[in-house]
């Protein structure tokens, strides 16, 4: 079961969700077709709940908004993308352990 920390966004909300927050955010784009993609969810899942303040967590599915995927250059998934004041900080292509995920999240909290 997804978190309810994890939120989704879309091409048309991305601005007001992710480059408009206060609080840095990871957008982890995917796709429901993609095996890598549901592996890392659960880690996912569990630092919305572990760093609940300090980053927001938000999913775009690449299939239903390809435009934000094409602005940012997203070729390949999972991508992970850390904005902090409205901008690109840092970038993870691919799977990860939780272990990894949280720590390249930690490169902006």
């Amino acid at each position: 079961m997804a978190s309810d920390k994890i939120t989704n966004t879309s091409d048309q909300t991305f601005k007001n969700d992710v480059l408009d927050s206060q609080t840095p955010v990871l957008v982890d784009f995917w796709a429901t077709w993609c095996g890598p993609c549901r592996a890392i969810a659960p880690h996912l899942d569990a630092l919305a709940e572990e760093l609940g303040g300090q980053v927001k967590i938000v999913k775009l599915d690449v299939d239903r908004n390809q435009n934000t995927a094409v602005e940012y250059g997203v070729t390949n998934i999972p991508t992970l993308l850390l904005f902090k004041d409205g901008k690109l900080a840092n970038r993870m292509v691919g799977g990860g352990s939780r272990g990894k995920i949280a720590d390249f999240i930690k490169t902006v909290v």
